[in-house]
């Protein structure tokens, strides 16, 4: 599975500390500690995805920060946690921060599956309607980058190369708990 980032040779402990300490924002708990971006207007903090395929992190939110790493994979879903000007700090399934420019993003909404299961071989299993005793219509492996096509608060439908079905929303990262969208 080939979602890690690859990392620059610079000096990755002091990369994560000193993402850490710039963090500013915490992880939002409940859906009444949002707040809006002050440049786009928009909810703070949100999904969205990558649209290229490579995609430099940088340190801060500027083009002479040292690019901290880079995504290989287009439509990898991140959150973004706050915004500077055409930047966008951004967190990664693992909970990596950094800044990225922002028409390297797109607002479709992608998902993985279960990225941070106990076990990597566990098939996650998707379903024909929004309930769990309906038909299997896929089992998915952890890590499965899939196109979120609407969320009911509990459920997801979810579509990918080869799969279309519902998935419990807990089991992806790339919607928020009790999240809808049609």
């Amino acid at each position: 599975m080939d979602l890690k980032r690859q990392w620059t040779p610079a000096l990755p402990l002091v990369l994560a500390l000193s993402l850490f300490v710039t963090a500013g924002l915490s992880t939002v708990e409940a859906a009444g500690d949002l707040t809006t971006g002050t440049v786009s207007g928009l909810v703070l903090p949100r999904f969205v995805s990558l649209k290229a395929d490579r995609v430099n992190v940088r340190r801060g939110p500027n083009k002479d920060n040292e690019v901290a790493w880079v995504y290989t994979r287009a439509g990898l879903p991140v959150e973004i946690t706050a915004e500077y000007e055409n930047w966008r700090r951004i967190r990664d399934w693992e909970g990596a921060e950094g800044w990225v420019y922002q028409s390297l993003l797109s607002g479709r909404r992608t998902a993985l599956v279960s990225p941070n299961a106990k076990t990597a071989d566990e098939l996650i299993p998707i379903y024909e309607r929004a309930d769990a005793r309906s038909n299997v219509a896929a089992r998915l492996q952890t890590g499965v980058l899939a196109t979120v096509k609407g969320c009911s608060g509990t459920w997801c439908r979810i579509a990918g190369d080869g799969f279309d079905g519902w998935i419990e929303q807990e089991r992806l990262w790339g919607v928020y708990p009790n999240e809808t969208m049609e």
